[in-house]
């Protein structure tokens, strides 16, 4: 093994660049609390596992041309393509907390999340959160080394790329509105209910003004955000669990239709 990685080392390279590109972001992995060598050597031992199943002859080059680093581009450039449709996954569970956040009086409360490495308020990151144990439960690291890495190596390279690149960005698109579709569905319950108890509020207050309910609305709509939350959550969490699934069929399903022949 070491031998052949020994005396293909270049075209071991441009595998290491594809994993090491989707390490650096793909969710949880790419954090700063993972150190920068354990991202190399996960890299370099994935690297390792694919090398003798990838067909290396499709990079017909010569390693000392310029034509080896525009090869080397798109291989970081499918592995960034990879790691950044996972990521529009999780946003979708982040945007989500972020809908009925301000409702329900959380607006103020935006520190930085480590897991996502963006400003985020305290219920985006409780859902991103939730989401990264039950990306976890489903073995979904095991599903994207497996279906987005392994798989790609069968059917994608940076020519192929180039050649369905209208593909891709219709792919990344529809992703992106998928994302926003989905932090709808998962929001829509909470900020209907709040809307519902923001709008009793004020009726309440302008029928009885000596009430001062107003005043009140803020704990009455964390009360509620959080007894509906605790009601929607079983519901919240089979959601993520269709969404991983339904991601990583579109992922493979994409890999199928731009291979130049049958997996």
């Amino acid at each position: 093994m070491l031998q052949q990685i020994a005396s293909q080392a270049p075209w071991f390279f441009l595998v290491a660049v594809r994993c090491f590109s989707m390490i650096l972001t793909v969710p949880l992995l790419s954090t700063n609390a993972v150190p920068r060598v354990a991202k190399i050597g996960l890299a370099g031992y994935t690297a390792c596992l694919l090398f003798p199943n990838v067909d290396y002859t499709i990079w017909n080059i010569n390693p000392n041309s310029i034509d080896y680093i525009l090869i080397l581009i798109g291989e970081g450039l499918i592995g960034i393509i990879t790691g950044f449709y996972i990521s529009m996954m999780f946003a979708a569970f982040s945007s989500a907390g972020q809908f009925f956040t301000y409702q329900m009086g959380f607006g103020a409360s935006e520190v930085y999340d480590a897991l996502s490495q963006v400003e985020n308020p305290l219920m985006g990151q409780y859902l991103n959160l939730i989401a990264m144990l039950l990306f976890l439960q489903v073995s979904g690291f095991q599903k994207l080394f497996l279906g987005g890495v392994f798989r790609s190596f069968q059917s994608l390279n940076c020519h192929i790329l180039l050649a369905h690149r209208e593909v891709f960005l219709q792919f990344l698109l529809k992703g992106l509105t998928n994302m926003f579709f989905d932090a709808m569905l998962i929001a829509l319950p909470m900020v209907g209910t709040l809307f519902l108890v923001s709008l009793s509020t004020g009726l309440l207050s302008k029928a009885a003004p000596q009430m001062n309910l107003l005043s009140e609305g803020l704990p009455i709509s964390i009360l509620c955000a959080f007894f509906l939350l605790t009601l929607l959550l079983p519901t919240m969490a089979d959601f993520f669990c269709r969404s991983f699934e339904t991601a990583f069929v579109r992922l493979e399903t994409l890999f199928a239709n731009v291979a130049p022949g049958p997996l």
